[in-house]
C-alpha cells in the first residue's frame, strides 16, 4: 500500500494503573486480546492483538526497588490469524495454535516469572506449556532506571505474536535519575519502532513462505521478515508537534528483523544518555545511532533552535546491514516527523549533566572462565536455513551452567552472513571488544583466525546492556555477573525468526557444591537455634 507520510499524530501510551495495593505491593492485571485499531487514517482499521485493548501495550512505571505483581490474561482467540510452520519446534500439530508467555526484555527477574518459553498458557489457562508454574508473575524491579519491554516469548510462534501486537513498554525510576533534572513528563516519550507490511484491505500481511523454499511445507518459516511501512507507538510515519526545547525519548527497536540506523535529517546530534541497561557515565554526543532488534536508545533532542522547522527522524540502514555504504532508499528511510510548532509553555530549566551516573566496569581478571560460542548456519532436515548457538538445538542436553554469582565471559563468532543481536536473559552485561576474523579459514577449518587487533565498544555502547550486535565475521566478547537469582533462563538471537527456528538455548544459573554446603550449614544452624529458643 502507498500510504501517505507524517498524517497522523503520534500516539502516547497510557501509564497503566495497578487493580489493588495489598502490603504495600501494587497488583496489576493485563490481558491479552484482538480488536481492531487504526494504524493509519487513510487505511481500514487493521486486525491486532494488545496488551489491554491498545496496540503497542500501555506503560508499567515503577520504582528502583519496587516490587510488583503482575498477572497477564491470554483473551485471544483460539486460532492464530498469522500463518504457522507446524514442523517448527513447539508448534506442532498437537500443540495450541494460540499460546503466549511474557518476557520482561532486560528485566533482573526471577525464573519463575522470566516468561520461559515453554511456561505458556493459553486462553482462561485450559492448557499450559511443560515449564508453566504460575499465574502472577513476581517482579522486584533490583535495577537502576532504565526503559525496558515487555513482549511475548512463547517458543514457536514469538514471532507472529509480537507481529500481531503482543509489545509494551517498562520504565524503571530511581531517586538518583530524577535528581539529574532530565526532560521529564510530557516532555519524556517512549517510542517504539516497528515495521509492517499491509494487505490492501488494510490487515497484517506476514508471508507464508520463502520465495526460494525448495520444500512442500506450506506454511513455512522464512528467514527474517522486515516490512515496507514503519511505524512509531503503533502509527505509520506520525508526526509529532514539540515545543522549542529539550525532549527526552526513550527509543525502543521492536521489529522482528530490522536493524536501524537512526539520524535527525537536520544534521543535529543526539544526546545519548542511557542504554538498554540503564544510564551511561556521561552522556554521548552522536550524529547517528544503530539500533538491533530489542535495542534501547536514551536520548535527549534540543529542538531549541529550530523553531518552526519540521525535521525527519530518518533510517540510513540498509536491512540488516547497517553500516551498508548504499543508501537506503526505500520508504523505510522514514521513521517520522517532529514539528517545532507548539509555544514553548515556559523556560526549560532541564539539563544534560555531563555525569550521569558511576558504573562498576568488570575486570577481565574477576572471570571464573570464558566460554566461546558460534553462531552458524546450516541447512535443516527439509534443506532450508537454519541458524544455531554453537552448532546445538533447543532440546540439546544444556552446556551453559554458571554458578550463582560466577562472573564469565562469553566470546561470541559469527561466520554467518548478516548480523545477530544476541539477548541474553537475567543478567546485564558489559562489551569488552569485538575482532574481525578469517571467515574462509573457519569455514575451511572451523578454526578462528583473527585479523584485526581487538577493538573496544564504542562510546554509546560503554555501559550496561543486554543486547549486543554480532556482524559477520566478528568475535563479541561480553562479561556478565550471573546473579541474583538460579533457575532456567535462556539466551538467543533476537531477530524473532531466528529465534523461533532453534537459535535459542536454555542456560542453568546453579548452586556450587561449597555453595549448598555453607547454605545448608546456615539453614542447620538456624533451626538449632529456634529449637534451642523454644
Amino acid at each position: 500500500m502507498n500510504l501517505l507520510k507524517f498524517i497522523d499524530k503520534l500516539p502516547l501510551p497510557r501509564v497503566l494503573q495497578p487493580v489493588r495495593v495489598k502490603d504495600g505491593i501494587k497488583y496489576y492485571e493485563v490481558t491479552m486480546t484482538e480488536f481492531h485499531q487504526s494504524l493509519h487514517s487513510s487505511m481500514p482499521k487493521t486486525r491486532v492483538w494488545g496488551y489491554e485493548h491498545t496496540y503497542p501495550g500501555p506503560v508499567i512505571e515503577v520504582s528502583k526497588g519496587e516490587r510488583i505483581r503482575v498477572k497477564w490474561i491470554n483473551d485471544l482467540p483460539s486460532k492464530h490469524f498469522l500463518p504457522i510452520d507446524k514442523t517448527v519446534h513447539g508448534a506442532g500439530k498437537d500443540t495450541p495454535e494460540v499460546r503466549t508467555v511474557v518476557h520482561l526484555h532486560g528485566g533482573i527477574t526471577p525464573a519463575d516469572s522470566d516468561g520461559y518459553p515453554d511456561a505458556w498458557f493459553t486462553n482462561g489457562f485450559k492448557q499450559v506449556g511443560p515449564f508453566f508454574e504460575q499465574e502472577v508473575y513476581e517482579y522486584e524491579n533490583l535495577q537502576d532506571a532504565t526503559t525496558l519491554w515487555y513482549h511475548d516469548h512463547a517458543i514457536g510462534i514469538t514471532r507472529l505474536n509480537i507481529y500481531a501486537g503482543l509489545a509494551g513498554y517498562y520504565l524503571i525510576r530511581s531517586k538518583h535519575e530524577q535528581s539529574l533534572n532530565l526532560p521529564k513528563d510530557k516532555y519524556e516519550i517512549p517510542l517504539l519502532l516497528q515495521d509492517r507490511t499491509f494487505n490492501k484491505d488494510g490487515s497484517l500481511y506476514y508471508p507464508k513462505k520463502e520465495a526460494d523454499d525448495p520444500t512442500n511445507i506450506y506454511p513455512s518459516i522464512v528467514a527474517k521478515f522486515m516490512g515496507e511501512n514503519i511505524l512509531v507507538n503503533g502509527k505509520v510515519w506520525p508526526y509529532l508537534e514539540v515545543e522549542p526545547r529539550k525532549y527526552r525519548f526513550r527509543l525502543i527497536n521492536g521489529s522482528n528483523a530490522r536493524y536501524y540506523k537512526i539520524r535527525l535529517d537536520s544534521n543535529q546530534p543526539f544526546y545519548q544518555i542511557g542504554t538498554d541497561g540503564g544510564l551511561l557515565e556521561e552522556p554521548v554526543t552522536i550524529k547517528s545511532i544503530i539500533l538491533g532488534p530489542a535495542e534501547r536508545a536514551d536520548v535527549i533532542i534540543d529542538f531549541s533552535s529550530q523553531k518552526h522547522n519540521k525535521i525527519v527522524l530518518i533510517n540510513d540502514a540498509k536491512d540488516e546491514f547497517p553500516e551498508d555504504p548504499k543508501i537506503n532508499q526505500s520508504n523505510t528511510r522514514f521513521i517520522m516527523q517532529f514539528r517545532v510548532t507548539l509555544p514553548l509553555l515556559s523556560n526549560d530549566t532541564s539539563t544534560i549533566p555531563p555525569k550521569l551516573t558511576d558504573i562498576n566496569f568488570y575486570k577481565e581478571q574477576e572471570a571464573i572462565r570464558t566460554r566461546h560460542l558460534e553462531l552458524i548456519a546450516q541447512d535443516d532436515q527439509y534443506g532450508r536455513r537454519i541458524r544455531l548457538l554453537d552448532y546445538k538445538t533447543w532440546d540439546d542436553p544444556i552446556t551453559e551452567k554458571p554458578a550463582l554469582n560466577d562472573i564469565e565471559i562469553w566470546s561470541l563468532s559469527n561466520p554467518t552472513t548478516g548480523g545477530h543481536p544476541i539477548h541474553l536473559h537475567l543478567v546485564k552485561f558489559q562489551i569488552l571488544d569485538k575482532q574481525l576474523f578469517d571467515v574462509e579459514h573457519y569455514e575451511k577449518t572451523k578454526q578462528i583466525k583473527y585479523i584485526s587487533e581487538r577493538m573496544p565498544p564504542a562510546a554509546n555502547d560503554h555501559g550496561w546492556k543486554d543486547v549486543i550486535n554480532v556482524f559477520h565475521g566478528e568475535t563479541a566478547r561480553i562479561i556478565a555477573k550471573f546473579a541474583p537469582y538460579t533457575g532456567r533462563f535462556v539466551w538467543h538471537c533476537h531477530i524473532l525468526e531466528h529465534e523461533d527456528y532453534e537459535m535459542m538455548r536454555p542456560f542453568d544459573v546453579v548452586i556450587r557444591k561449597e555453595q549448598s554446603r555453607l547454605k545448608k550449614l546456615i539453614y542447620n544452624k538456624t533451626w538449632s537455634h529456634i529449637f534451642k529458643n523454644t
